[in-house]
């Protein structure tokens, strides 16, 4: 009696669940994040769309295409051994770095900035690609000296061809994704063991470097200077900030309602893009935000769990560099939307339009799915 009622109690428990591991759990927070972002895409562009290409459709749609190639790409992601994009490695590298160097020879110049790859139906955003690729190798990299014992260190090949691809996509110029390319090796880095001292060499380098970016290109200061008080400015610099601030604090607890929120009405810039969290919280409220937080904050406990049953070093590290790229540009965009980081231009994942963006985070949670179907406890 005493076994059948524990078996009982077993399968009620398994009945509870909402999925079985937690690479289902993986894909369910996606597809909830999908919708969610789908919804939010119309309801950010539709007035904009409507004054400039005269339909409310035209974001949807494309964002819609975009969905679909990125389930497309994420199926072939979850299908092949992640392995095998390691040995194509030196051909992802070569495409990537001529994307790079095309998009400056013959990108449009939008916004003064040199972005895309016009590919007919769609356009293509190299940079974005880059994120992806710049976890992969220093992935390689720190399995390799993980597995064999020996010191992880700062200055090698693979960090020369990451800081050529920050390099490239600062001169289109796009610092928040080229600071993401960069930015994330970096903490991979210092996750799988670099020496304390090393660590604080890096940490110099990486201030110093921000510092000549900064004087490079003065318009970054007062970005910076904004964040402290942007109502000093709130017609100019500060602009966005305020904007995004009172379309947060207008939506208060429940929102005013999918399609009612008002910033989207030419008071936002991009609304439907980098400031696109701000008309999801005007129209779905505080309780909307606690839920996508909640989502991304889920996100990382699965995608944590599954690095730590991957069956190889570099599949541990790979799946945490991926948790890191996603989750870390979500609490990016999140500080930056809530006027608590410079506006820099980092897109919340599934939520802000983007066609490269999606396809590059599918993909990555392709390759992070792969790593736990194939771990040592799947």
């Amino acid at each position: 009696m005493a076994t059948e009622n524990s078996n009982a109690e077993n399968s009620t428990t398994e009945r509870k669940r909402f999925w079985n591991n937690d690479m289902e759990a993986i894909i369910g927070i996606m597809i909830v994040l999908i919708i969610l972002g789908t919804i939010n895409v119309f309801s950010s562009s539709f007035i904009l769309a409507e004054a400039e290409f005269d339909t409310p459709y035209f974001f949807l749609k494309r964002h819609i295409i975009n969905v679909v190639i990125g389930f497309i790409v994420f199926a072939i992601c979850f299908r092949i051994d992640y392995h095998v994009w390691r040995r194509f490695m030196p051909f992802i590298l070569l495409f990537s770095l001529v994307a790079l160097i095309l998009v400056l020879l013959i990108g449009p110049q939008v916004n003064g900035a040199k972005r895309w790859l016009p590919l007919g139906f769609t356009q293509f955003q190299p940079a974005e690609f880059c994120k992806l690729v710049s976890i992969m190798i220093t992935a390689a990299y720190l399995s390799y000296q993980v597995k064999k014992g020996r010191a992880i260190e700062i200055l090698t090949p693979q960090t020369g061809i990451i800081l050529v691809m920050f390099a490239l996509t600062e001169i289109e110029p796009d610092m928040g994704t080229a600071s993401i390319i960069a930015g994330i090796p970096v903490i991979m880095l210092i996750v799988a063991g670099l020496h304390w001292k090393k660590v604080l060499y890096l940490i110099i380098a990486v201030l110093v470097s921000a510092a000549g970016l900064i004087w490079y290109q003065p318009y970054r200061l007062e970005r910076l200077k904004v964040v402290f008080d942007p109502w000093s400015d709130a017609q100019n610099v500060g602009y966005q900030t305020v904007q995004s601030l009172s379309a947060i604090g207008s939506g208060e607890l429940t929102g005013m309602g999918l399609g009612v929120g008002v910033s989207k009405y030419d008071y936002l810039p991009e609304a439907h893009t980098d400031f696109a969290f701000a008309i999801f919280c005007q129209e779905n409220g505080f309780l909307g935000a606690i839920f996508v937080f909640a989502l991304f904050a889920a996100f990382a406990v699965y995608a944590a769990r599954i690095a730590s049953i991957a069956r190889d070093e570099y599949g541990q590290i790979l799946a945490m560099g991926i948790m890191i790229l996603i989750v870390g540009q979500a609490i990016g965009n999140l500080f930056m939307v809530g006027g608590m980081f410079p506006v820099v231009g980092i897109p919340l994942p599934f939520i802000s339009y983007g066609g490269t963006s999606m396809i590059v985070t599918m993909a990555a949670i392709g390759i992070l799915v792969n790593i736990g179907r194939l771990g040592k406890k799947s």
